[in-house]
Parts: structure tokens; C-alpha cells; sequence
């Protein structure tokens, strides 16, 4: 997609080097990670600095403290995580104001290979209204900046766009670079047949996505609570299935443009009310009165997989039905455990999606799970990311 300076391109050694992650993780009442997926998917890059000599200091945003210091935000149990994944003290420089006294004299103490975490940059309410005065103060620590933060690539802040302003070069981590490769890949020169999978609960928010998708894939199946509007938009009856009104025209409009390459349920197991226990039947066509889709039904999975089995580039987004509940997790089971066992690169991006391939435990067996929920939907609808336009073009 672009042609960018990656980590390896430029000499780090002796250098501060400024690294932008994505350290964004869940934690318990007790201040404790209860996943810490993004931490390990950092290391490679923070790794790589620290073999080669660079006086790495990090920053990454937390939650949304809008512009305070949330003391439950902070970014101490990362620091403690990381120094347990590293083998070595991470120093956490615990400024409120982010680049404060702590952050100046931890870096001005560095020697080669050490680590500095800076304070979450959203703690400062500059950060994500990209202000020059704070990307300056955070420029002001590095010789380099180096963003490996997908999952905020598509925000233009400080910490990601602003400091590349004053900091050249500006160069893609291990993980942005990876996450290029593969969504760009799958979108923009994949090997085919490329067929990509939309769930998930709404038309509205991946009209965009269908649009930019139907000009590049061979199939474009639909599953999820976005079925119904298309349902809607067949002449069938939703019953109390979720339903966008105000886009069945769109659904139409569509599916009279996409023809065969729109692939949709052809049954659906349906339920009294939003329950695990609720009694439940599986029903073709027509959705009755007082019931409420909640999964895709057994022809679907096996026209889905008919569908998958060619496929050499699966790009997928948004569940079958509702995966949390044990009853109605199905059809995304069975998707999932289809695509573990395809000869083809699987790209699963969006929470939900990769919550549920997780959930099976089969994450290890996709190509590539994205690691940004809205910048790999942002990607997929064609859009340039802010993030990485900002890093320095390769020769």
C-alpha cells in the first residue's frame, strides 16, 4: 500500500529513539492486564531497538482520560509487564504532565539498550487534537520516532502524527509493517479467489467497507445482525431481528448492483428474546412475528464453507451471530474452524472477530489477526491512515 522507512532502514544505535505502541490493554479492578495480546505484539520492535543499541522510550495512550490524569489509566502495570517480557527494568517516568521532570532526567540517564515508558499521552488533552505544542515536548526526548501503533493509526495525534513533524526520520515498526503487508495485500493484490466476510451488527457503520470491498473481491458474503436489513430488502419478514430501517433502499440498491457476488443467509436460528436459554428453531425465509435472528442456520454455514472452500485471500470482519452466547455461536465457530484449516491467507480484523477466533482458540492458526478494530475497518474501506502517511517515504 505504502512505501515506507521501516525500524531496519536507519542506524539506532546510540540514538533515543521515540517508539509510539498501542499499550491500550484491559485491566481488572486491581490494576491488573487481563490480556496483554498487545503488549506481546509490541516486543519484536521494542526488542530489535534494544539489541541494536537504541535508548528506547515509549509512549502509548490508555483508555479515554480525556486530557486528566486517571490514576486507574496509568501506565504502571504495563511498565511492570513489560520488564517481565523484556527481562530487564522498564523505567516508568510517572509524569502527569507526560514529558515532565521524571521523563527528562529517565532519559537523560539512558544508556544504550535501556527502556522508558512515558506516562499515558492521553493524560494531556492536547494529545488528541494533534496540538504542536505537545508534539514538540515529545519530539524534545528523541533523535527518532518509530510508530508501531496500528490500532490508532487512523487518529492523527500527537504522539503519532504531530511528532513527525519534528522528528525525521520517521520510520514503521515491526507490527505496522506487518499489518501493511497483510491487509494491503488481501485488499489490493491478493491471490484469488479473494472473498471477504462481513458481520457484525449494522449496515450503517461498514457501508463504506461494502462499497470499497464489491470492487475487489470475487464473494462477498454477509452474516450478523446486517443480514436483516438485507433480509428486509428481499421482501422477507425480520420478526424482532435487529433492523436498519433507514437502509433497506441502500440493501437494494446493492444487492441489484453486486448480483452473485453478495452471498447472504439462506436460514437463520431464531429465538423468543435476547437470551442464551430462550427457546430457539432454525427457520428458512421469513422470520415470524415475535422471534429475533440471532445466528446464521446450518445451510448457511454450508454454503459459506462452499463458498470459502476455493478461496486463497479470506478477509473477515464482524461475526456470524451472537458469539457470546454458547447457543448462538455456531455458525462463527464453524467459519473460524473452517478458514484454521484453509490453504489460504486468513486476515481477521476487527474486535468482535478476533474476540471470537480467540474465543475458539484458533488465533494461531490465521494468517494475520489485526491488531486495530477501527483502523483495519478505516483500511478496508479504501481510506488513508493518518499514522503512516505521516512516516518518512522509502527512497
Amino acid at each position: 500500500m505504502l512505501n515506507k522507512l521501516n525500524v531496519e532502514s536507519v542506524d539506532v544505535k546510540g540514538k533515543r529513539v521515540l517508539v509510539r505502541c498501542d499499550f491500550n490493554v484491559p485491566l481488572n479492578d486491581k490494576q491488573e492486564i487481563t490480556d496483554e495480546t498487545r503488549i506481546v505484539a509490541a516486543l519484536p520492535t521494542i526488542q530489535y531497538l534494544v539489541n541494536n543499541g537504541a535508548k528506547v522510550i515509549l509512549c502509548s495512550h490508555m483508555g479515554k482520560p480525556k486530557g486528566n490524569p486517571v490514576p486507574e489509566l496509568s501506565l504502571a502495570p504495563v511498565a511492570k509487564r513489560l520488564s517481565e517480557k523484556l527481562g530487564k527494568e522498564v523505567v516508568f517516568a510517572a509524569d502527569d504532565n507526560v514529558v515532565g521532570d521524571n521523563a527528562k532526567a529517565a532519559v537523560a540517564a539512558m544508556n544504550e539498550g535501556d527502556v522508558v515508558l512515558l506516562q499515558n499521552t492521553r493524560y494531556r488533552a492536547e494529545e488528541t487534537k494533534n496540538v504542536e505544542a505537545f508534539s514538540k515536548e515529545l519530539a524534545s526526548l528523541a533523535d527518532l520516532f518509530v510508530n508501531d501503533a496500528f490500532g490508532t493509526a487512523h487518529r492523527a495525534h500527537c504522539s503519532n502524527v504531530g511528532v513527525t513533524e519534528y522528528i525525521k526520520p520517521a520510520v514503521a515498526g515491526y507490527l505496522i509493517e506487518k499489518e501493511i503487508k497483510f491487509l494491503g495485500n488481501a485488499v489490493n493484490s491478493p491471490v484469488r479467489p479473494l472473498v471477504a466476510i462481513l458481520g457484525g451488527s449494522k449496515v450503517s457503520s461498514k457501508i463504506s467497507v461494502i462499497e470499497n470491498l464489491l470492487k475487489k473481491v470475487d464473494k462477498l458474503i454477509i452474516g450478523g445482525g446486517m443480514a436483516y436489513t438485507f433480509f428486509a430488502a428481499q421482501g422477507k419478514t425480520t420478526g424482532t431481528s435487529l433492523l436498519e430501517p433507514d437502509y433497506i433502499e441502500y440493501a437494494k440498491k446493492m444487492l441489484d448492483e453486486a448480483g452473485d457476488k453478495l452471498v447472504l443467509p439462506v436460514d437463520t436460528v431464531i429465538a423468543e428474546k435476547f437470551d442464551n436459554d430462550a427457546p430457539s428453531k432454525v427457520v428458512e425465509g421469513n422470520i415470524p412475528d415475535g422471534w429475533m435472528g440471532l445466528d446464521i442456520g446450518p445451510k448457511s454455514i454450508e454454503n459459506f464453507k462452499a463458498v470459502l472452500a476455493d478461496a486463497k485471500t479470506v478477509v473477515w470482519n464482524g461475526p456470524m451471530g451472537v458469539f457470546e452466547m454458547s447457543n448462538f455461536a455456531k455458525g462463527t465457530n464453524e467459519i473460524a474452524a473452517l478458514l484454521a484449516e484453509l490453504d489460504a491467507t486468513t486476515v481477521i480484523g476487527g474486535g468482535d472477530s478476533v474476540a471470537a477466533v480467540n474465543k475458539a482458540g484458533l488465533g494461531d492458526k490465521m494468517s494475520h489477526i489485526s491488531t486495530g478494530g477501527g483502523a483495519s475497518m478505516e483500511f478496508l474501506e479504501g481510506k488513508d491512515l493518518p499514522g503512516i502517511v505521516a512516516l518518512t517515504d522509502a527512497e
